[in-house]
């Protein structure tokens, strides 16, 4: 792991008043450019050719002769072959030579081999680059494992499939959409071999896959990804914000569920059995007696990160929820890094970040306030890693 005290030593060397924010343009690349340029950042993409022209194109930035922003968010950008070139040396000497401040996010992560970000990636990285690593399903001391570490609820697993006794959701990735996921559900032994059978056949799986696969209680309940932020430079206020809360839409599984029951049932072959891609998503709000509830989770899991993972969180985090018929939360997931649906309140905020402070708040504005509060109280280096 890069040590702490090298990341010190290049940010101390960065020129403060013109850092820019930088970024793998992808994910929720354009809600932490848009953040970015209401602090009066501006910003660079790493952008990948093919994928491109959505930061290229269609949401450039540009400026008045005084440098106000008129138009879109992302004023600089690399076009690459590969994600993964940014880790050359030169293209990592010319962002520090830039004063770019990296915030990652899953496509970066993804894309570019995790062992040298934790290792070869000399360039400041805004959140906790130690827990990147956590979000890795399978490893000893996952997102998981720490969830048991700090006494947090999260879904039964099971052992074996031949233990399925109630619904289950199967978590493994998708063969052929390696970052997305080929998830399905079983109530019973035989109906996931059948739905096994059936993935494999159509492409969503791989076979040799499912030993590795992890069988979890399917929490029936509404859906909440928790955007929270953790800011280690307040010391006045709580450290601890929830900046939004949003849910997901789902391919093929949104559009199964807008079915009427006949036709569901109606349904044959590789329609039967719903994929659940993330194709989008939507804002939300929790009803004000769960909100402690929330808050409850957010402090346990940030002490077991200073605990198990110094010096903890940093910055952005998500943990995604269910709640039960009990009112009960169930984290099936954490995004130790700005979350995935953070774009669905850019610009407008989230009525949770824009009451906190008083005007509108996204998860990448609340970012760069961090980061443009720790240019100006000169302590960048608490905030990097």
């Amino acid at each position: 792991m890069l040590s702490r005290e090298r990341v010190a030593e290049i940010v101390g060397k960065y020129d403060r008043k013109n850092c820019k924010v930088g970024l793998v343009a992808s994910h929720s690349a354009l809600d932490v450019c848009d953040g970015a340029v209401e602090e009066g950042f501006r910003t660079f993409a790493v952008c990948q050719k093919g994928r491109e022209l959505t930061y290229t194109k269609y949401f450039k930035a540009k400026r008045d002769k005084k440098g106000k922003v008129l138009r879109g968010m992302v004023d600089d950008y690399a076009l690459v072959d590969k994600f993964s070139e940014m880790m050359s040396p030169d293209f990592q000497a010319k962002m520090r030579k830039d004063n770019v401040l990296f915030v990652p996010n899953r496509s970066f992560t993804s894309y570019v081999d995790l062992k040298s970000i934790e290792d070869s990636f000399e360039v400041p990285i805004v959140g906790s680059r130690n827990m990147l690593r956590t979000e890795e399903r399978g490893e000893a001391k996952d997102y998981y494992w720490l969830l048991e570490q700090a006494g947090l609820p999260f879904p039964k697993k099971l052992a074996k499939p031949e233990d399925i006794d109630l619904l289950v959701i199967v978590k493994l990735h998708h063969k052929v959409k390696k970052l997305e996921r080929g998830f399905f559900t079983a109530a019973s032994y035989e109906e996931y071999l059948q739905k096994a059978d059936q993935l494999v056949k159509d492409n969503v799986i791989v076979r040799e896959d499912l030993a590795g696969a992890r069988i979890e209680e399917y929490v029936i309940g509404p859906v909440f990804n928790l955007d929270f932020f953790y800011s280690p430079l307040e010391e006045e206020m709580s450290p601890i914000e929830l900046v939004g809360v949003d849910w997901r839409f789902e391919s093929s599984l949104d559009g199964h569920v807008r079915l009427p029951a006949p036709q569901q049932m109606a349904l044959v072959g590789s329609q039967r059995t719903p994929e659940y891609t993330v194709c989008g998503h939507n804002s939300s709000t929790l009803r004000e007696s769960l909100l402690e509830n929330a808050f409850k989770l957010a402090e346990k899991w940030v002490a077991a990160c200073k605990e198990h993972y110094k010096p903890g969180i940093i910055g952005p985090f998500c943990l995604q929820t269910c709640v039960d018929k009990d009112l009960k939360f169930h984290i099936y997931d954490v995004a130790p890094r700005v979350g995935g649906g953070t774009n669905v309140h850019m610009w407008v905020g989230h009525p949770y970040g824009n009451s906190l402070w008083r005007k509108n708040v996204s998860t990448g504005r609340r970012l760069a306030m961090e980061m443009r509060r720790a240019c100006d109280e000169e302590r960048l280096d608490e905030i990097v890693t």
